[in-house]
């Protein structure tokens, strides 16, 4: 498959794929390439569907804007099912990450040593071995950290929203364990406040780790894969096989991941307008 593969052995394929292009910035290390490719995609996901919007009309619709529609109308059902109160800022939410989550997860079905062809074909191949380029932004920690932290301010926010500054704080302090009599209530404060902070920070974690062990998982199997398509002949059609079926197997998981990242969002923001 590769000369890293043949000449430094599978290990040496792995970790050289799992190596980001970073640069340093502030005593860390900042992920160019995970921030590119997302970039790119939010951007791709905005002209397609901006496109479209703009071109809408009443009459017979074209297949990109029926497809467009179609993805819309799927996402405004799910998030009507579990949210009964004003959708306007809640579909275009859910829509952004579905769509955006897609088009991340699905750059792991693209070639693995693409990038590194590209640099080979255009630099040589000193400067291919030296060179890191991750494309699956959502096999990166920082990404999935980045939009479960983004859902986890605006469960608060939409919190605040739903129960006031004093409300919000009021449950945070009574429930889940209620109580009669301010002494009761001021001794069960503490356990209260606890399991209400372990609640709110679970979810964003819970999130990103979900997301990001699939992704990753998947990444590694893609990587593995290869190592057996460049290792011999002999393991060249096996390694064919394997990689086509796993293919087809991670476009469900490409699939399926986005859309419980999008659910889980709708269903937690909706019960942030749930009193305990």
């Amino acid at each position: 498959m590769s000369e890293q593969t043949g000449s430094g052995g599978l290990n040496e394929y792995i970790q050289h794929h799992l190596q980001q292009n970073t640069i340093s910035l502030g005593g860390g290390a900042f992920h160019i390439d995970t921030w590119v490719v997302s970039l790119i995609l939010g951007l791709i996901f905005i002209t397609w569907f901006g496109f479209f919007a703009r071109k809408a009309t009443s009459g017979v619709p074209s297949k990109g804007q029926a497809f467009v529609e179609l993805i819309l109308e799927f996402i405004d059902n799910q998030v009507k099912d579990s949210f009964h109160g004003d959708r306007s800022s809640l579909t275009p939410l859910a829509l952004t990450i579905f769509v955006w989550v897609v088009l991340m997860n699905g750059m792991d079905l693209l070639p693995l040593d693409l990038p590194g062809w590209v640099v080979k074909t255009t630099a040589g191949a000193e400067v291919a071995h030296h060179t890191y380029f991750r494309w699956v932004p959502t096999a990166d920690l920082n990404t999935t950290l980045a939009l479960s932290t983004t859902v986890f301010f605006l469960i608060l926010y939409h919190s605040v929203k739903a129960k006031g500054g004093l409300g919000f704080g009021k449950e945070l302090l009574t429930a889940p364990f209620h109580a009669h009599g301010t002494g009761a209530k001021i001794a069960l404060a503490p356990a209260n406040l606890g399991l209400n902070v372990i609640e709110y920070l679970v979810k964003p974690v819970s999130l990103a780790m979900r997301l990001f062990g699939n992704m990753y998982g998947g990444e590694l199997v893609f990587m593995l894969i290869a190592g057996l398509l460049g290792g011999s002949l002999l393991m060249f059609l096996p390694g064919v096989i394997f990689n086509v079926a796993w293919a087809l197997f991670h476009i469900l998981i490409v699939l399926l991941q986005a859309f419980i990242f999008m659910i889980l969002t709708v269903v937690y923001i909706a019960g942030a307008y749930e009193s305990h």
